[in-house]
Formats: structure tokens, C-alpha cells, sequence
């Protein structure tokens, strides 16, 4: 995948902004007990992913539109092509949904930032300074 570009950074767990650094602390977004922390800022441009309160509520509306797609795709790959039966379909879904839980949240969040945050090749060399939060 093209590093510079948005989907590099939401697969690949990068900061919008260098693409270098860690987003979330770990990698494993099936680690459940950490698979929801990020990091307050990129530790390679310094870049903050602490926005504002409340700026990743938005990362919902990315979340929302992958689960769209999922439990689209399944349904009209299973019920319409192969025809199965519904409450097999939900059988497969509800597992599904529950399973990519994690995953989703997390480019939810990703996607969202990215929005926001344009990329910049020179960014680690023009380190932001940190202002203190009074």
C-alpha cells in the first residue's frame, strides 16, 4: 500500500500526519483489554490525537457505515445469490458483527481523524512544539 495516502494510515495504525507513528498503543486491535487506548500524541511529529472533547463521537458515523456494509454484503451475498435461509444469515451475522467490533472502532476513529489531518512528508522534521494545557 502507497504510503501518503489515508488508507495507508487507517490500516495500517499510522498517524495521519508522518505516517510513522503508533495511533493506538498496541497493534492487536483483538487485544481486548487494550484495544481501545491511543496514544495522546505521535511520538515521531508530535502530532496530538487528543482534539477536543468529544471529537471522536464523529468516528461513529465511520463505524456505523462499515457495519452498513458488512451486514449488506452478507445479506445480499447469502439471502440473494445463494439463497439461504434468514435466520441462517443471522447466524452468521451476529458473530460477525461481535467478532469486527474492535476493528471497526478503531478505523472508525482512524477514518475520522484523517479527515481532519493531512499528510506531510516533512512533518517529522517540523516537529510540532507542545503547549501546556492550563
Amino acid at each position: 500500500m502507497l504510503k501518503g495516502t489515508k488508507l495507508y494510515s487507517i490500516l495500517n495504525n499510522k498517524c495521519p500526519r508522518c505516517q510513522k507513528g503508533q495511533f493506538f498503543k498496541t497493534n492487536n486491535p483483538f487485544n481486548l483489554k487494550q484495544f481501545d487506548k491511543m496514544n495522546a500524541h505521535c511520538e515521531v511529529c508530535n502530532e496530538s490525537f487528543e482534539r477536543e472533547p468529544g471529537f471522536y463521537v464523529g468516528g461513529m458515523y465511520g463505524s456505523y457505515a462499515l457495519y452498513t456494509a458488512l451486514i449488506t454484503t452478507v445479506f445480499v451475498s447469502c439471502v440473494v445469490l445463494l439463497e439461504i435461509n434468514i435466520f441462517y444469515v443471522l447466524a452468521i451475522l451476529i458473530p460477525l458483527i461481535i467478532g469486527s467490533q474492535p476493528l471497526f472502532f478503531r478505523w472508525g476513529r482512524l477514518l475520522w481523524i484523517n479527515i481532519f489531518v493531512k499528510y506531510d512528508p516533512e512533518a517529522e522534521k517540523k516537529k510540532k512544539k507542545t503547549t501546556p494545557r492550563w
